[in-house]
């Protein structure tokens, strides 16, 4: 068990008296023995050499070693227990007043004054401070009572020398010392912030990096696996060249995307040119490729661009686009039954509507697997840009209909909250 003891110092307690243990005092910190071991020696250096700061007193010869033991003790707990070694500091000061007086007493006396504002509590480290300079004034005061001459005021000077000048050196050296403290811990959280700032970063990033090379790369593999499991289920010569030209059209697709995006991740540098992102311009060409590569599953496509002649899109949002009508065509070719797919695009003045229309339903012959992980790629994309995405069976508004997958997504062209 620990208990703090001034501001930064812990001792251990083992026990008590009162419970049956036994009670350990906090080991001096060693400057504070030496500093405690000089003042005695000076002290008596100064008595054998017969110094000393006043005469005619009560006490004295040996006396004046009372007081001068006295301060030097507490000098070993000044750190430990600043209040306690000024409220001693304080008696044996006033013993020394009615001795031959030692400089040393009042030097230590001096150093308990500052010790107690630099490592005593807050509150101690406010009131000692103004506690001197009253203390000062009340001695001065009662100097000029006593004497009624000139020289009181030395007696104020001297008090105020001893006390309110430590004690305010303190308050000193503890401000630099809370500042430093502080500047320290801002430092850190700084550090930290900037950690999990870079965390966060490379996870992004991450999360990018798959969405990118699962949109790029799983159409041609889609592709790739239903064609080829078709040539190996119907065993028909003509259907197994058709599936085989497929099969390397997207297979070479798929290697030229693949050495593009590790091209990038490799090149550290800035003189090359970034690759073209895809654009809706390209849908005619990518519902085309869809069309032929799901013929032979029975699916059929048809792509309606009613965006009319506005204004430019916003590039991440043709890219968002883009990426969702191609995410949107692989899930159908992998999971759809016979039917029309329909890709619809449409533009307001706030917002870039895209729909894509599916059969829902078992699908007979072939199909690829599916990991759902282009779903949460297109959420991604969408909640990037600050969108509403959906996905999921609807029927048709009479309920006589057969059952659709739509995936319905919503991409902002512009800040919400303008002026309609």
């Amino acid at each position: 068990m620990y208990r703090r003891l001034g501001r930064y110092v812990e001792v251990p307690v083992h026990g008590s008296v009162l419970d049956g243990g036994v009670t350990v005092f906090p080991r001096p910190h060693r400057e504070d023995v030496l500093i405690s071991a000089a003042g005695l020696l000076g002290g008596v250096l100064l008595w054998a050499l017969g110094l000393h700061t006043q005469g005619g007193r009560v006490l004295p010869g040996l006396w004046v070693l009372v007081p001068l033991v006295a301060i030097s003790l507490t000098e070993l707990v000044r750190r430990s227990a600043p209040r306690t070694a000024l409220l001693v500091a304080a008696l044996s000061l006033v013993a020394d007043q009615f001795t031959q007086g030692s400089l040393a007493t009042v030097a230590m006396f001096t150093d308990i004054v500052y010790a107690a504002v630099l490592y005593g509590s807050p509150s101690a480290a406010r009131r000692i401070p103004w506690g001197t300079v009253l203390l000062s004034v009340v001695v001065t005061v009662a100097a000029l009572s006593w004497l009624r001459s000139p020289e009181a005021l030395v007696l104020g000077v001297v008090a105020a020398a001893i006390s309110v000048g430590p004690a305010f050196t303190g308050v000193l050296v503890r401000n630099h010392r809370d500042a430093a403290e502080a500047a320290r811990l801002r430092a850190q959280q700084t550090a930290l912030l900037a950690e999990i700032d870079r965390t966060q970063a490379v996870t992004a990033e991450r999360a990018r990096m798959a969405r990118e090379l699962h949109d790029m790369v799983a159409n041609h593999l889609s592709a790739i696996a239903i064609h080829s499991t078709a040539a190996l289920s119907l065993r028909d010569a003509r259907t197994t060249e058709d599936a085989l030209a497929v099969i390397r059209e997207n297979s070479v697709a798929g290697l030229a995307e693949m050495r593009r995006l590790i091209g990038l991740l490799r090149d550290s540098g800035d003189d090359r040119e970034p690759a073209p992102a895809p654009t809706l311009g390209a849908l005619d060409s990518l519902v085309e490729q869809a069309r032929t590569t799901g013929a032979s599953s029975g699916l059929t496509f048809v792509l309606e661009d009613r965006r009319g002649e506005d204004a430019p899109l916003p590039a991440p949002v043709e890219m968002a686009a883009y990426r969702i009508v191609q995410e949107s065509l692989t899930n159908a070719l992998k999971h759809a039954p016979r039917g029309q797919v329909t890709v619809c695009l449409e533009r307001s003045r706030l917002a870039l509507r895209v729909e894509v229309v599916s059969p829902y339903g078992d699908r007979p012959g072939p199909r690829a697997p599916g990991s759902g992980a282009g779903l949460v790629g297109m959420r991604e994309r969408v909640a990037l840009l600050d969108g509403e995405f959906g996905a999921g069976p609807v029927t048709a508004d009479d309920g006589a209909g057969p059952k659709t997958w739509r995936v319905r997504a919503e991409l902002p062209v512009e800040e919400r909250g303008g002026t309609p």
